[in-house]
């Protein structure tokens, strides 16, 4: 009985050892998945600076869908939605409303399953792509969904910045911790000397500024769009009709900082009605104020000739919307560049009380750690005298 048992332990392992092995094995299957590559390179992307002196570049983002083996996928269809950094309680960016919201949001043919957009990134932190790839010809392989992360850093010349000021104001809380903290003398009746009641005035004015400095500069971001009605750049229509194309772009002529707009545009041959698809589409989101591009895509249509994107507008001020409609190379209907385009008033949006008074309560954290240094330093020096 002893040898059976045995041989049956034995077994037993045996088994178990085989069930997770192939548990192993499978789980080290290669998978199908998407390559992210960025240019510039990861380490090297900014959020974006709104008064920057040098004009900025949107960054080129490439999805490659790949098989199992690492092979590029055929006639995918590549769903993407750019989502921004969540916002943080007690750290904001220069985009507060932006945080925690959809960017951009997509349905693109890749033929040689390749998706590659530009994008300007507005505020730094974790930004999450999630990536849906399916089939163009029905079973042709699996769908599969995968969620890529893309963390930006914050400019250093803004932790430079921040130091300078901090600097200044716990130098200036030193000071005045130094002088409340001093030796003075306290007349009869006074609860403090005339140096100290002079010093918290001072303070309290200082405060009651910058409060109305946070406020109005709250108030002139969220009219900034509505200062910029005309422009006197000569845009293009948003239909058009050409060669034997009839080229229209349609969708949201007013955006809001925060939300999706909604855009589409469709080929069409003038004379059948009929869609186009064999056509190359040059798409391009510009804003007028500072003429930068914030977002662009090169792509061709679905099978409807159509290509529809949803898009965010970080910047309250006039945007214009670009598509340009080319043949396909090797295409048999030859035409010259034909080109829509449609203006789109963006309104910004001021963030709450509460996040404006985030930088307040900090310059006056700071203020205050520098009193109490001062103060502390004088108390240790010399005590106080007080005189009837």
């Amino acid at each position: 009985m002893k040898k059976y048992r045995l041989f049956g332990a034995i077994g037993a392992v045996c088994i178990a050892l085989s069930i997770l092995y192939s548990f192993v094995g499978v789980s080290q299957t290669p998978a199908p998945r998407v390559l992210l590559s960025t240019n510039p390179p990861l380490e090297h992307i900014l959020p974006f600076e709104a008064e920057a002196q040098k004009q900025q570049s949107p960054v080129t983002l490439t999805l490659q869908a790949v098989d199992a083996a690492g092979k590029p996928l055929e006639n995918a269809l590549i769903s993407l939605q750019i989502l921004t950094p969540q916002p943080h309680p007690w750290l904001t960016t220069d985009f507060p409303i932006v945080e925690g919201t959809k960017l951009l949001q997509m349905d693109a043919a890749a033929p040689d399953g390749k998706l590659e957009v530009e994008q300007i990134l507005p505020i730094r932190g974790n930004y999450q792509l999630r990536v849906n790839v399916s089939p163009l010809i029905a079973n042709a392989f699996a769908p599969y969904q995968q969620t890529l992360n893309l963390n930006v850093h914050e400019n250093p010349v803004k932790y430079k910045y921040f130091a300078v000021v901090a600097a200044i104001l716990l130098s200036l809380g030193l000071l005045g911790g130094w002088v409340i903290g001093g030796q003075q003398e306290l007349r009869q009746g006074e609860i403090a000397p005339t140096s100290v009641r002079l010093l918290l005035s001072a303070l309290t004015v200082v405060a009651i500024v910058t409060l109305l400095f946070i406020n109005i500069s709250a108030e002139v971001a969220e009219a900034h769009g509505s200062e910029h009605n005309s422009t006197t750049e000569a845009i293009a229509p948003s239909v058009q009709k050409s060669q034997g194309l009839s080229v229209r772009l349609e969708g949201d002529k007013n955006a809001t900082v925060g939300k999706l707009a909604n855009l589409t545009v469709q080929v069409k041959d003038s004379a059948t009605g009929l869609p186009i698809k064999d056509v190359t589409l040059q798409v391009k989101a510009i804003a007028l104020e500072h003429d930068f591009t914030v977002f662009a895509y090169k792509g061709i249509p679905n099978a409807e000739g159509k290509l529809t994107w949803l898009e965010q507008f970080f910047d309250g001020s006039p945007h214009k919307v670009e598509v340009s409609a080319t043949p396909n190379p090797g295409s048999s209907r030859q035409f010259s560049e034909v080109k829509v385009a449609q203006e789109i008033e963006v309104k910004g949006i001021a963030p709450p009380i509460y996040i404006r008074l985030i930088g307040l309560f900090y310059f006056t954290a700071i203020v205050g750690i520098g009193m109490a240094i001062g103060l502390l330093i004088q108390q240790r020096r010399t005590p106080k005298v007080r005189v009837s």
